[in-house]
């Protein structure tokens, strides 16, 4: 089980001290996040959002995914 915030004296840090330390965790965890992906993982992504840059209005409503989706489960 991990430490508590009592274990650790955290509960004794003031409150801009305390979100100061959960903005440096979170930093922390996001640069970590993108050395879990692969090189065709990433290049991947990048060309997603690239052509979702090119075409804004190439968008499919959310009402006909979700029909969509469920007339599959029901077949």
């Amino acid at each position: 089980m991990p430490p508590t915030i009592a274990e650790l004296g955290l509960d004794r840090l003031t409150r801009e001290e305390r979100l100061a330390l959960v903005q440096e965790l979170w930093d922390s965890i996001a640069a970590e996040w993108g050395s879990l992906l692969t090189d065709a993982q990433r290049a991947e992504l990048d060309r997603r959002a690239d052509e979702d840059d090119a075409n804004p209005d190439d968008v499919i409503p959310w009402e006909q995914v979700k029909a969509e989706g469920r007339a599959r489960f029901k077949s």
